[in-house]
């Protein structure tokens, strides 16, 4: 499990574009992310 100030482990995410980015390669490319998890996505309630 993760703590605070723990670094994220590498992953993989698919793009809008259709392709598959690592937390790795847009580090690289976009230095600082945000990235969002809707949770409660697609369920009923």
């Amino acid at each position: 499990m993760l703590q605070v100030g723990d670094k994220a482990p590498d992953f993989k995410l698919p793009t809008t574009a259709g392709q598959e980015l690592t937390l790795g390669e847009a580090l690289q490319k976009y230095r600082a992310l945000i990235f969002l998890f809707y949770v409660l996505d697609f369920t009923g309630g």
